[in-house]
């Protein structure tokens, strides 16, 4: 089938890779280039890096709805747009131009977790199982008809990184299937229920702060979620740093939340408000991650050090 392409993460490489292995993409549309790092130089976006080397034109529109977005992509004549993590709201008028509509890749079980951080929200919350759903979009956000879905279960080990690559090679391959569906004329979509809809907003550089008030199970999921962005982190001796390995134990704190309560070769309990937190992975301002193990032979801790929140 003749598709458009939507897409700007990492997240969605895959699935313009397999489109791209099976189908006629005609052009991939992301988002501009953005200031990024310390030196705020402008990157290229994931998808367009992955399809300017595939020699797929790339668009990039700062506006959508002045009517030439529209224009041009008519001019494509797609057969269905298709759609991952692109993170603009498209309205009626682009929707309504291919004449199978837009399919597009969620990364969670409709209508379970709709909006933009539905992976970080699922281990965030400690849920044991997610899944890909591929959808026809439609002008409210994430509510679209539902065409496949697909369950995964979420590691104990899983992070936002692992998590997101697994999920996004699993969405390539139902949107491969999808398209098959709707060629062959033989695809079913199902009402969402909106009333087991929840929600979730976009993920802030600020939700990586660590609020050691909070039980120690609680902490963990904001390790695994927030790698590898924004971080899980905290103030120790002063500096910021990242904490990019931990692991609950079900044990009494009764110490002050973020106090240092055991030293191990290669882990640091901490206090939290309910149970300890074992510290196995940091990485310190300006230095690669490391074991705690490798941290403390450069930086030794002592019981009754603290580890405290971000203000």
């Amino acid at each position: 089938m003749r598709t458009v392409f939507f897409g700007t993460p990492e997240l969605a490489v895959p699935t313009l890779a397999a489109l791209a292995r099976h189908h006629e993409v005609t052009a991939l549309v992301c988002q501009p280039d953005r200031p990024q790092g310390r030196g705020k130089s402008l990157m290229a976006p994931p998808t367009k890096v992955w399809a300017l080397e595939q020699g797929i034109p790339v668009v990039q529109p700062e506006k959508l709805n002045d009517g030439a977005f529209e224009t041009w992509l008519r001019k494509q004549v797609p057969d269905v747009c298709t759609l991952a993590a692109y993170g603009r709201i498209l309205k009626q008028p682009i929707l309504d131009v291919p004449r199978f509509g837009f399919l597009n890749v969620h990364p969670s079980l409709l209508p379970k977790y709709r909006g933009p951080s539905p992976i970080q929200s699922a281990i965030l919350n400690g849920d044991t199982e997610t899944g890909v759903t591929i959808m026809r979009i439609s002008l409210e956000m994430d509510a679209g008809d539902i065409l496949l879905q697909e369950r995964v279960a979420i590691a104990p080990e899983d992070t936002g990184e692992t998590l997101t690559r697994r999920l996004a090679e699993l969405g390539a391959v139902l949107m491969l299937q999808a398209l098959d569906q709707v060629s062959q004329g033989i695809a079913v979509f199902t009402p969402q229920d909106p009333a087991q809809a929840t929600h979730c907003r976009l993920f802030e550089k600020s939700d990586g702060r660590i609020d050691w008030r909070q039980p120690a199970r609680q902490i963990h999921n904001l390790v695994r979620a927030a790698q590898p962005w924004p971080g899980a982190h905290c103030l120790l001796k002063g500096e910021v740093v990242r904490i990019l390995g931990s692991q609950p134990i079900d044990a009494p704190a009764e110490q002050a939340p973020g106090t240092v309560v055991h030293v191990e070769k290669d882990r640091v309990l901490v206090a939290t408000g309910e149970g300890l937190l074992a510290v196995t992975g940091i990485q310190p301002p300006g230095k690669k991650a490391m074991t705690m193990g490798e941290y403390l032979r450069g930086r030794p801790m002592e019981p009754g050090m603290p580890f405290e929140s971000v203000q």
